[in-house]
């Protein structure tokens, strides 16, 4: 858990890019059919969204919907944030820097790991200012509710994040008690971040769910970070957490998640999933796709997402169990749900 030296960091990082875009713009977005719910050969139900594939060179190979309107990633912004972290003295690595950028099932691992984090600032669950909640995984609700416990700082799926703050503001010297205000200095750093690696500037910055500042950018810039963070050089502060989240895929989301599964699945890919139907992955060769559902569906993200990583040239053998999902009629598939078409068509999944 040593920390570098600033200098040394700033030595084998990559160069901060200064050639910004201006904020993307606020508006509706012009989201298209991406995916479709099939019964019996028709199709019943119909999402909405925008798909992203960029090639390895970062051109858009491929677009549907709005990729460039303002939107939140969410929790799929995370990887961006742990760079961040890192850039300020975050002094983790492995395990516990996966969890930094973690959206997880509250398993015992993971709540060992935000606890591990805490300690190394010497402080405790209370010192947390992230939401109170329930375990997200659904067997570690259970389990949860069993024992007769309630909403908690450290079972909510974001407290590696809020654990990891603390810690870089206390080995920065900042306060702690309000590490999340948009002007402290450690969201002022996370800010920089964002506009380094998304090459845009922050259309609007709101709140999410766990209490953090949340910054706008659009689907193609957020797409353009985690693939700077998937093929970054060795050794620099991006590769650090790429590196991370793929030797820890558990760790970033949980047992038998789906975002953990895919990980396991294609040799060598970064992913990471948001509330809102928003899902990043990419390749260390920088090939990259980004997803957003219009209606914040969840059912909807992995089946488009898989068909977006097959026009990126992944084997369909490899994305099969993820582009779709039954439909069931009396208890008995029916149908299935599935990426629409327009994805489809160079993919051949499904």
């Amino acid at each position: 858990m040593s920390r570098p030296s600033p200098a040394h960091r700033v030595e084998r990082d990559a160069e901060p890019d200064t050639r910004r875009a201006a904020p993307p713009a606020i508006r509706e977005p012009g989201h298209v059919p991406v995916a479709h719910l099939v019964r019996a050969d028709i199709v019943e139900g119909v999402h909405h969204g925008s798909v992203v594939v960029l090639a390895p060179d970062g051109r858009v190979e491929f677009q549907a919907g709005d990729v460039e309107a303002a939107f939140y990633p969410r929790s799929a912004l995370k990887p961006v944030q742990a760079v961040a972290l890192l850039r300020a003295g975050l002094p983790l690595d492995g395990e516990l820097l996966a969890l930094t950028a973690a959206s997880h099932s509250g398993e015992e691992r993971h709540l060992a790991g935000a606890r591990s984090i805490l300690r190394a600032a010497g402080l405790t669950e209370d010192d947390l200012r992230n939401t109170p909640d329930l375990p997200y995984g659904a067997e570690q609700r259970e389990e949860w509710l069993r024992r007769g416990l309630g909403p908690s700082r450290l079972a909510q799926n974001c407290s590696g994040k809020h654990a990891a703050m603390l810690l870089t503001a206390r080995v920065r010297g900042w306060s702690l008690e309000d590490y999340l205000a948009p002007e402290h200095p450690l969201q002022r750093a996370v800010a920089e971040t964002v506009e380094d690696l998304t090459g845009q500037g922050v259309a609007r910055v709101s709140v999410d769910g766990c209490g953090a500042p949340l910054f706008a950018v659009s689907l193609h810039g957020l797409t353009r970070a985690v693939a700077r963070i998937a093929s970054a050089a060795p050794g620099t502060d991006l590769a650090r957490v790429a590196d991370a989240m793929r030797s820890h895929p558990e760790a970033v989301s949980g047992t038998g998640r789906d975002v953990a599964r895919l990980m396991r699945a294609v040799p060598g890919l970064l992913a990471k999933d948001g509330f809102e139907g928003v899902q990043v992955a990419a390749l260390p060769d920088g090939r990259a796709v980004g997803v957003k559902i219009a209606d914040g569906g969840d059912r909807a993200r992995m089946p488009v997402t898989a068909a977006a990583l097959a026009r990126c040239g992944i084997a369909p053998e490899a994305l099969e169990e993820f582009a779709t999902a039954p439909v069931l009629g009396g208890g008995r598939p029916v149908g299935t749900l599935r990426a629409a078409g327009i994805l489809r068509a160079a993919g051949a999944l499904g």
